[in-house]
């Protein structure tokens, strides 16, 4: 079994005269980075290597949400998520070793969305509003019956988790 985790970027500022790639977070953003990663830790969804896109914005959601982990956890910082189609994400993920059980990708969307949409074949209530709504610092849990990450493909996931900060404070 694989599990794959998707954690979009928190929501970010837009300062003026700041290119897209460089956007950091903004206090809303920050506040959520560290909760998810709280909840993560809490709920036992520990990576074992984790994908970061290069944008500021992912690096900080990382930064922030890392310290709720007590192991330390193989980061790979990869510059083909930025931005990156479903497809594009897709491909780096298959590049995984095998060794790796549990992988979290931190991008942005609408790849991630659009990905996740892709690879889940389980239908659900969860499943019903990640088609309508992706919101920053949403988070991802879908489950595969491979043994290695390159046989991950269309319809081969199944929807274990979808939530949201939101949710996650509802719940406390």
């Amino acid at each position: 079994m694989r599990r794959l985790v998707f954690l979009r970027h928190a929501k970010s500022d837009r300062p003026a005269g700041v290119e897209d790639h460089e956007r950091p977070l903004s206090l809303r953003g920050r506040k959520a980075s560290s909760l998810m990663g709280s909840y993560m830790a809490k709920e036992k969804l520990l990576p074992d290597r984790v994908l970061v896109s290069t944008a500021r914005r992912t690096q900080e959601t990382w930064n922030l949400a890392c310290p709720a982990f007590t192991q330390d956890i193989a980061r790979t910082d990869e510059q083909r998520l930025y931005d990156a189609s479903a497809d594009t994400i897709l491909e780096v993920i298959r590049q995984t070793p095998s060794d790796v059980r549990t992988l979290l990708v931190i991008g942005h969307n609408p790849g991630l969305q659009e990905l996740a949409l892709k690879l889940i074949s389980t239908p659900g209530p969860d499943l019903s509003r990640l088609r309508g709504k992706y919101p920053t610092a949403g988070l991802v849990v879908i489950d595969f019956d491979i043994k290695r990450w390159s046989e991950a493909a269309a319809g081969t996931g199944r929807l274990d988790l979808f939530t949201t900060p939101k949710r996650v404070l509802d719940k406390a």
